[in-house]
C-alpha cells in the first residue's frame, strides 16, 4: 500500500481563472462562512483570557489555578484532534463542523454558570473537544473546492479569522464584561456561535463531479482518485501508518515549538499588560488588540509569499519552508528582547512584530500538510500537526501561571522560553521536513 505521507506527481498548475462567476462565487462564500466560524471560535476560545483578572478575582484563584484552567482547553483539544481529523476525512465537512460549532456554543453558554475552579475546568475540557473539527474541516473543504496550487490562499483566508477574533476579542469581551459581566459574555458569545450552525448547515455543500473537474483539472483529479482508490477500506490503518514516518514527528515538534508562543500571547497578554505594564482592564483590552491586528496581517503575508513562490517554479516543500522558518526565527528574535527591555512603547512594538512573524507560518504549515498527504488523509495529517500545536499551547499557559507564581510576577522567564521554542520550531521544519519519495511496508 501506497505511504500515506508520499505525495503524488504536481499536477499541471491551474489558477481557477476559467472557472463560472457562479462556481467562483459558492467556493468564496463557504470561505468567508470559515473565516466568520473562525472568529466565533477564537472568541469562544479568548472568553477566559479577556476575563482572566476579573474572573480570577471573582472565584478567588491563583496565578497557577488561572494557568491550569487557561490550559485546560488545549489538552483536551489536542487530544481530540486525532480522532476530529480522521472523522472529517470520513465524515465530511458539513456534518463535523455543524456538530463541532453546536456543541462549542452549547458549552459556552454553560460555562457561565459555573461558579467555582472544578466545574469551570471541567467546562474548558469540553470545549476543547468540541471545538476540535474546525481547522481540519476547513482544511478538507478547501482540499475539496481548490487546486492544489490555490489552496494556501484559502487556507491563510480562514486562519485569519482565528486572529481576526484575537483582535477584536480584548475590546469587544471587554466591552460585554462591562456591561454585562463576565457571565453575560460567555452567554452572548455562545449564542453567536448557533446562529453560525444554521449558516453553515443552510448554505455548504460538497463540489459535484463537474465542478471539481473545472476546479482541478482532470489530471490532478485523476490523481487525487487513484490516491483515495490505493487506501480504500483501510483508513485506520493509513491513518496509524502516518505515525510511522518521520515527517510527522518533526511537524508535531515544529507546531509545538511555534503554538507554543502564539498561545503566551492569547492567554496571557492581557494580564501581562495589567499586571506588569501597569494598564487598566479597558487599556489593556484596547492594547493587546495591536499585537493581533498584526496577526492577520502576518497569516495573509505567509500565505501570499508561499503561493508567489509556487508560481515562480519553486519547489512546493521549499516554498512552504520559506516562510514558516523565515516567520519562526524573526518571531524569537522580536520576543527575546522583550525580557530585558522596560520601555513600555518599544516592548508593544517588540510584542507586536513578534506575534506578526508568528502568525506567518501558521497557514503555511495546514497548506503543508495538504501538500504532503493524499486527498482522502489530508484532514488526518493536518490534526496530527496540529495535536502537536496544541500541546505547545496546553503547555504554555500552565508553565507561564507557575512562573509567574515562582518568580513573584517575573515575565523574563516566559518570554525566554517563548523565544527558544520559536528556534526549536524553525530548526524541526527547516532542517528535518522532506518530502517523503518512497513507501514503507505495510
Amino acid at each position: 500500500m501506497s505511504n500515506p505521507v508520499t505525495p503524488v506527481q504536481d499536477p499541471p498548475r491551474t489558477t481557477g481563472t476559467g472557472l463560472t462567476s457562479a462556481l467562483r462565487r459558492t467556493r468564496w462564500l463557504f470561505v468567508a462562512l470559515l473565516v466568520l466560524g473562525g472568529i466565533v471560535n477564537y472568541l469562544d476560545r479568548s472568553t477566559l483570557s479577556v476575563g482572566n483578572t476579573t474572573i480570577s478575582e471573582d472565584l478567588g484563584l491563583s496565578n497557577t489555578q488561572m494557568g491550569l484552567l487557561l490550559s485546560a482547553f488545549s489538552w483536551p483539544y489536542a487530544i481530540a484532534n486525532l480522532p476530529a481529523g480522521y472523522l472529517v476525512d470520513r465524515f465530511g465537512p458539513k456534518r463535523m463542523y455543524a456538530w463541532a460549532a453546536g456543541a462549542w456554543s452549547v458549552v459556552t453558554v454553560l460555562t457561565a454558570l459555573t461558579r467555582s475552579f472544578g466545574p469551570m475546568y471541567a467546562a474548558r475540557v469540553a470545549l476543547g473537544v468540541a471545538e476540535s473539527p474546525f481547522f481540519t474541516s476547513g482544511l478538507k473543504v478547501s482540499q475539496r473546492w481548490f487546486a492544489k496550487d490555490e489552496r494556501s490562499i484559502p487556507i491563510s483566508l480562514i486562519n485569519t479569522g482565528s486572529q481576526i477574533a484575537n483582535a477584536i476579542a480584548p475590546p469587544l469581551l471587554t466591552f460585554l464584561i462591562v456591561a454585562f459581566g463576565w457571565r453575560g459574555m460567555f452567554i452572548t458569545v455562545g449564542v453567536l456561535g448557533l446562529v453560525i450552525v444554521a449558516l453553515w448547515l443552510a448554505s455548504y455543500r460538497d463540489p459535484t463531479r463537474d465542478e471539481e473537474m473545472a476546479i482541478k483539472g482532470a489530471d490532478e483529479l485523476a490523481l487525487e482518485r487513484e490516491g483515495e482508490a490505493a487506501s480504500e477500506g483501510s483508513s485506520g490503518r493509513v491513518w496509524l501508518s502516518l505515525l510511522r514516518v518521520p515527517n510527522t514527528w518533526f511537524m508535531v515538534v515544529g507546531a509545538f515549538g511555534i503554538f507554543y508562543t502564539v498561545w503566551v500571547y492569547l492567554t496571557w497578554l492581557p494580564s501581562y499588560l495589567e499586571d506588569d505594564r501597569g494598564f487598566s482592564l479597558t487599556e489593556a483590552g484596547w492594547v493587546a488588540a495591536l499585537p493581533y491586528l498584526c496577526g492577520i496581517l502576518g497569516v495573509l503575508v505567509g500565505g501570499s509569499v508561499s503561493r508567489s513562490l509556487v508560481l515562480r517554479g519553486l519547489p512546493v516543500l521549499s516554498a512552504r519552508k520559506i516562510p514558516i522558518v523565515g516567520g519562526a526565527l524573526l518571531a524569537a528574535l522580536s520576543v527575546l528582547p522583550v525580557a530585558y527591555i522596560d520601555n513600555t512603547v518599544l516592548n508593544i512594538v517588540l510584542l507586536c512584530l513578534g506575534y506578526f512573524f508568528s502568525q506567518v507560518p501558521i497557514g503555511v504549515i495546514w497548506t503543508l500538510a495538504s501538500d504532503v498527504a493524499p486527498p482522502n488523509q489530508v484532514a488526518s495529517l493536518g490534526a496530527i500537526q496540529n495535536f502537536g500545536g496544541f500541546l505547545g499551547a496546553a503547555c504554555a499557559p500552565v508553565v507561564t501561571g507557575a512562573l509567574l507564581d515562582a518568580t513573584g510576577g517575573s515575565y523574563t522567564m516566559v518570554f525566554l522560553i517563548g523565544g527558544a521554542l520559536l528556534v526549536v520550531g524553525a530548526i524541526s521544519y527547516g532542517a528535518f521536513v522532506r518530502m517523503p519519495t518512497s513507501a514503507p511496508d505495510e
